[in-house]
C-alpha cells in the first residue's frame, strides 16, 4: 500500500507525530546540538554537515519521497501544546509481499529523555503500522548496553530475538546489536520488564 498523501499525522496523548518540515530546521538543529553528548554513544558518527540547513533540507525531501514511495515513514515527535520537536521515530525499510515488515529507529532530545515521550511515540507508530499500513512485523535494534533503549522497546511490546554481529557502525566502530520485534497479534507473552 503506497501512501499517496505527503501529510501524515498520528496523534498520541501528548504529541503529534508528523513529517519534518523546512520550518523545523532551527529547533531540530538546536535540539540535536544540545543533545549531541547524549546521542553520540548510540548513533552512527555525524557527518561534518550533519547540522547544516542543506543537510536538513535533504532530510525533508527524503522524508517526502519515502512516504510517497511507501518505503519509510520518518516522523518528528512534536509536543501538541507547543509544537516543540522532541525527537524522531522512523519506520524504515518497509517491505511488502509475504514479509509485511518494517524497521524502527528513534532518538529523543536529552531534555525530553525519561519522560515517557519515546514510549508514547513508539506505541502510536506501532498502532498505525499494524492498523493503517497493515504491517505484520516491526523490528528494532539497539546496543546491548543501552538499557534505556532496551527498556522502552520492551515496555512498548517488543520482544528480544537475538544478537546481530557487527550490525552498525556506532561512534566509528562496528558494533553488535540486540534485536527486537513486535508482531501484530503477538502471542509470545510478556517480558516482565517494568
Amino acid at each position: 500500500m503506497l501512501l499517496r498523501r505527503k501529510k501524515v499525522f498520528i496523534e498520541s496523548e501528548r504529541m503529534t507525530l508528523r513529517l519534518p518540515q523546512h520550518s523545523d530546521y532551527r529547533s531540530w538543529a538546536a535540539l540535536r546540538h544540545a543533545s549531541q553528548e547524549h546521542l553520540a554513544p548510540w548513533e552512527p558518527a555525524w557527518s561534518a554537515d550533519h547540522l547544516t540547513r542543506k543537510a536538513f533540507t535533504n532530510r525533508v525531501y527524503w522524508a517526502q519521497r519515502s512516504v510517497i514511495s511507501g518505503t519509510a515513514l520518518p516522523l518528528f515527535l512534536t509536543l501538541r501544546q507547543t509544537g516543540d520537536v522532541l525527537g524522531a521515530v522512523t519506520l524504515d525499510n518497509i517491505r511488502r509481499g509475504p514479509s509485511q515488515a518494517g524497521t524502527l529507529g528513534y532518538w529523543i532530545g536529552a531534555k525530553y529523555a525519561r519522560q515517557g515521550y519515546m514510549r508514547e511515540g513508539i506505541e502510536a507508530l506501532t498502532h498505525y503500522a499494524f492498523t493503517v499500513l497493515d504491517l505484520s512485523r516491526l523490528e528494532a535494534a539497539c546496543l546491548p548496553e543501552n538499557r534505556a533503549s532496551r527498556g522502552v522497546l520492551e515496555r512498548s511490546g517488543f520482544k528480544y530475538e537475538g544478537v546481530a554481529q557487527s550490525y552498525l557502525q556506532i561512534a566509528g566502530r562496528w558494533r553488535n546489536h540486540v534485536l527486537y520485534a513486535n508482531l501484530r497479534g503477538d502471542r509470545r507473552g510478556k517480558t516482565g520488564v517494568r
